[in-house]
């Protein structure tokens, strides 16, 4: 995918990008690939691969949860890499508002400065555990309306960390490939304990190679006990049930 396409393609859906924030998006592939020669940020750094499985992909999000093109969301994406999905989204919706968590320093600096150099705003960085960033004592505890991960871990490891920091009413927003309905099989139990109830699973296909995408939709709809999330590693470790 060619950035003439990306951008002919989401406006086939309704989201028309300004040069502006198409020159956003080619900076950040510049300072992506250039940071990847000495920082591991992605195994995908050819243009077209990074503007369709990176890029678009992230922006999937906002086909399947149609609030994030308009309303100005709180959003905190957890382990975040090198800003995937929440930057794309910040790029393409200005109006959200992101916090992102990484438990890696060199990643919170590269997105530091990207964020400086794209001249985004409303944009927090946060270098903690996603264990620990919404736990009982945090300020973060059910603070955000949506929270989001992709490619971090399995539905059952996710929802642990992902549940805590959303609020009551809010999404939780998981980004999974074809075994995302598979994960969510056994995975159910622990959103119940958690909080969360899954609304729908949207399922999706990247243009040009049709690569499968499922986005499963959370909706919180009562507190998480204090006791999640445990401490770190456990969640990884022995996965609620």
């Amino acid at each position: 995918m060619n950035p003439e396409q990306f951008r002919d393609i989401l406006a086939q859906h309704g989201i028309d990008l300004s040069e502006r924030q198409l020159q956003q998006f080619a900076d950040y592939y510049q300072a992506l690939v250039t940071t990847n020669k000495h920082v591991n940020l992605t195994a995908i750094t050819e243009k077209p691969a990074v503007y369709l499985k990176h890029f678009y992909d992230s922006l999937t999000g906002a086909l399947a949860y149609p609030q994030l093109q308009s309303q100005a969301l709180t959003i905190c994406d957890i382990g975040a890499g090198a800003g995937f999905p929440s930057l794309p989204l910040k790029i393409a919706f200005p109006q959200l508002k992101v916090t992102i968590v990484d438990s890696l320093q060199k990643r919170i600096n590269f997105l530091d400065d990207l964020v400086s150099q794209l001249g985004l705003t409303d944009v927090y960085l946060v270098h903690d555990r996603a264990e620990t960033f919404a736990d009982k004592k945090s300020k973060n505890r059910e603070a955000f309306d949506l929270v989001t991960a992709r490619a971090v871990a399995r539905m059952s490891v996710l929802s642990e960390l992902c549940l805590p920091a959303t609020k009551v009413g809010g999404v939780f927003l998981a980004y999974k490939g074809s075994a995302g309905e598979d994960e969510l099989q056994t995975a159910e139990p622990a959103i119940h304990k958690l909080g969360g109830q899954v609304n729908q699973v949207a399922k999706l296909k990247l243009p040009v190679d049709d690569e499968p995408r499922q986005i499963i939709v959370v909706d919180k709809v009562v507190k998480t006990p204090l006791k999640y999330p445990r401490r770190p590693g456990l969640p990884a470790k022995k996965p609620l049930s």
